[in-house]
């Protein structure tokens, strides 16, 4: 059934998101909702409430989650809908030539300070959310993404190469350095540091997991079976039961085998392929940028696939069958066509 739903979710993207604005309101409705989470998530952490909703948490004290249980997963949600809002700013970016830096800088600052300023607000309360769930692999993947696209972004943008450049500085100085001082991006550091490959237990339930891949090499055990097929791979040094693998990409072959596996790693591909495509091919700023939030979506992902579960859960799960979809609702709508004045009307 989530199955079924995700599809559903996919192919509604594809059949309503027709036009320009419908493609605005729905990056905006996502920012909102990551800002939204971000903004709960802070706020439980800095006040010291450790509820979610009305609900004692359990675990995860101190850090926030969001209406999330685990960091992680709020880590991985925040990637998407920050990769969205700097799209939109990005979207932002005037092309036209100017003629003096200063004309430039302006436009600039006006593309940050003006119409924008409230998706820029809304960047800066996704990154502290997100400094401040302490997710290793969340902050990471974040920040690798945003090195990835934006060196890619700099080669596909040409015209605007200058304020993407002048856009990224910014949010790298504002947002990672002076924000995430104040607000503990030091903590992440530690945890980096303190991570060990011998005493992480979770890549101990990765490395066992793999036998079952290994056995079900073809068609899996089931959507769903991972629970039940993990403890007969169990051993003592695992103390933990583990409804999931850590790991997207161990879970999903355990589960689907090869041929279940390929259709999806197919759908992945294909629609990253397409947000480079897009960037490289449409005139429009708009859809260029939602091609560059796309791409920078995907890989963040990805590279937090590595060490999470984070496509198990259905909320995540439906926004990144959202980030697929877009690529092709780019390619699919129309630009508007410039009709000439007549001579006599000019």
């Amino acid at each position: 059934m989530k199955t079924i739903s995700l599809i559903e979710v996919f192919y509604l993207t594809l059949v309503l998101v027709r036009t320009k604005e419908n493609l605005k309101l729905l990056a905006m409705t996502l920012v909102v909702a990551g800002t939204f989470q971000a903004v709960y998530g802070s706020l439980m952490t800095i006040t010291g409430t450790n509820y979610i909703w009305h609900v004692p948490k359990e675990e995860y004290k101190g850090v926030a989650t969001g209406t999330f249980i685990n960091r992680n997963h709020l880590a991985g949600y925040l990637e998407m809908c920050l990769a969205l809002g700097i799209g939109l700013l990005i979207a932002g970016l005037e092309e036209n030539k100017h003629r003096t830096w200063r004309q430039f800088f302006r436009s600039v600052v006006n593309t940050l300070l003006g119409e924008k300023v409230r998706v820029r607000i809304f960047l800066a309360l996704m990154v502290i959310g997100l400094i401040l769930s302490q997710s290793r692999m969340g902050n990471t993947a974040f920040f690798a993404s945003m090195m990835i696209s934006g060196l890619v972004g700099l080669v596909l943008f040409r015209k605007s190469s200058r304020g993407v450049v002048i856009l990224f500085s910014s949010l790298l100085i504002i947002d990672i350095f002076l924000m995430g001082t104040f607000f503990g991006i030091d903590k992440v550091q530690q945890r980096l540091e303190q991570t060990s490959l011998e005493t992480e237990e979770r890549l101990l339930v990765n490395e066992l997991s793999l036998e079952i891949i290994k056995d079900n090499l073809w068609t899996g055990t089931g959507l769903g079976t991972y629970y039940t097929a993990f403890p007969e791979y169990r051993n003592g040094e695992v103390r933990m039961s583990y409804i999931h693998a850590q790991s997207d990409l161990i879970e999903f072959p355990s589960e689907l085998g090869i041929l279940g596996t390929l259709p999806l790693a197919a759908l992945v591909i294909y629609s990253f392929i397409s947000a480079i495509r897009l960037q490289m091919s449409r005139r429009s700023r708009l859809m260029r940028a939602m091609g560059f939030s796309s791409a920078m979506a995907i890989i963040a992902i990805m590279l937090h696939s590595l060490t999470d579960f984070n496509l198990q859960l259905f909320a995540t799960a439906a926004t990144f069958m959202v980030i697929l979809a877009l690529p092709f609702c780019c390619m699919n709508i129309e630009p508007k066509r410039r009709h000439r004045s007549h001579p006599h009307q000019e």
